[in-house]
């Protein structure tokens, strides 16, 4: 708003400066003040971005670090293991919460553009529910939700989720994933996808989820895809897996990953 207001005010100061003060002709005022407006919007619009992209920087240099930090822990419990792994699955959770909201508390310096960028808050706010969903602050992600820019099939997905977890009316889940899926490039819609059939088949509409995953197959060459479709058509529902995405799956938290425990082999003497 403000980049607008002093672009408008440069155009009218130039164009007026040159016809009053200069006695240009009409046509070169009004055309170098079109082009003072275009350059302040060039050049503050540039100068904005930069900002808000150091606060972006800052954001993902926190969770850089922090993630860095978490992996390095593991590292050392491979070496030496924790007393439990319940203790250690709290104390990994515990170590995520706090640089994630040290992350958060860092979106805050957004706030100084709301004047210069309009669509800031948005913005902002799609920022925060990413993160406030990485450590399950799902009341904090219902608050959000509704200001958050889906262009990402990622922000579509959790949308999809979240209504799961919440039991939402299929019509409106069925709503959501239209929109989410338009103008998506190939390969684009394997998440999205994947998370909309597999709510379908939790929701016994066998039908349906091979409906999904055969219109989805024309967008998208996935081999998880293809199988879950290969076993709908099959009639092997219970074989239907969406554990080939791997972490992106998981991080809705629809599933908990699937352990494997290994059998200690029997020592003979």
């Amino acid at each position: 708003m403000i980049t607008l207001i002093l672009s408008v005010l440069a155009a009218v100061a130039v164009g007026a400066g040159l016809r009053c003060g200069l006695d240009w002709p009409w046509v070169w005022s009004i055309v170098l003040g079109v082009v003072s407006f275009f350059a302040v919007q060039i050049v503050l619009g540039m100068r904005v971005r930069k900002r808000i992209m150091e606060i972006m920087t800052t954001v993902q240099g926190i969770m850089t670090d922090g993630q860095k930090r978490l992996q390095e822990k593991i590292q050392r419990w491979q070496i030496r293991p924790p007393g439990s792994m319940q203790a250690a699955q709290k104390e990994i959770a515990d170590d995520t919460r706090v640089f994630v909201k040290e992350a958060i508390a860092a979106t805050e310096a957004l706030d100084k553009f709301r004047l210069w960028v309009p669509m800031i808050d948005r913005q902002k706010a799609t920022a925060q529910m990413q993160l406030s969903w990485m450590i399950k602050d799902f009341k904090r992600v219902d608050e959000l939700m509704p200001k958050v820019i889906a262009a990402d099939p990622t922000i579509t997905a959790m949308k999809l989720a979240r209504m799961q977890m919440l039991d939402a009316p299929i019509e409106e889940i069925a709503k959501v994933y239209e929109r989410g899926v338009r103008r998506l490039k190939y390969n684009q819609n394997v998440l999205i996808a994947a998370c909309y059939s597999w709510i379908l088949l939790k929701r016994g509409d066998t039908d349906g989820a091979f409906k999904v995953l055969t219109e989805a197959l024309k967008s998208s060459d996935n081999e998880t895809l293809r199988q879950n479709h290969e076993h709908l058509m099959n009639n092997r529902p219970t074989h239907f897996s969406n554990s080939g995405i791997g972490d992106q799956w998981y991080s809705l938290f629809l599933e908990d990953p699937k352990m494997r425990t290994q059998r200690q082999r029997p020592v003979y003497r």
